[in-house]
């Protein structure tokens, strides 16, 4: 029970805080809306227990046999967030949303996971010191955990996004937010950089 408790804490505070996925999905809530936005949270709050069951069983591993594996994952997540602060960056008003930019689908959403720095420290933490029971029904638990907690994270971070939209009127106060969530996003590549 005792470890449970200490998953339920573990999962909560590395959901809610700042990282990769809360950025962008604030960025995407204040730029194309809740509605617009239901994809890329669905990827995000499903996606990182997909990832969780599988370095739960036994993906780790195969990184820990390949480490050149962790390399290349490393260089993928640098380009790729560096290609998604570009993207946040240079998001228009709502009105340009709608003449051709879009949020992350859910399938973008599922495989950032991969990339994801954070989510990466997550999972290995979380299936290494949190399992409440051994084997895979641990793994099974800590990733519905994940997965509950993330919905009620993703919509936070989403809801909090289209609340600083009404403060945001001028085109240029949207576009200050934006860049400012860029910057917090290439930020969160530090410890990926430093490790």
């Amino acid at each position: 029970m005792n470890l449970l408790t200490a998953l339920f804490g573990f999962a909560v505070v590395t959901l809610f805080t700042p990282g990769p996925n809360n950025l962008m999905l604030m960025a995407s809530g204040l730029n194309f809306g809740f509605r617009r936005t239901l994809p890329h949270m669905l990827g995000v709050a499903m996606g990182f227990p997909l990832m969780l069951a599988a370095i739960g069983a036994g993906l780790a591993q195969v990184f820990e046999i390949l480490p050149i594996l962790h390399l290349v994952l490393k260089a993928l997540a640098v380009v790729f967030m560096l290609w998604l602060a570009w993207k946040i960056a240079n998001a228009g008003a709502p009105k340009g949303a709608e003449a051709g930019q879009r949020p992350l689908r859910f399938v973008d959403a599922v495989g950032f996971q991969w990339v994801n720095p954070k989510a990466w420290a997550m999972a290995t933490v979380a299936t290494s010191a949190y399992l409440p029971v051994p084997g895979l029904a641990g793994v099974g638990l800590a990733a519905a955990v994940f997965m509950a907690f993330g919905l009620c994270s993703a919509g936070t971070w989403v809801l909090a996004g289209r609340t600083v939209s009404r403060f945001l009127k001028a085109e240029w106060h949207l576009r200050l937010f934006n860049i400012a969530m860029a910057l917090l996003l290439l930020a969160s590549l530090w410890p990926l950089l430093t490790e």
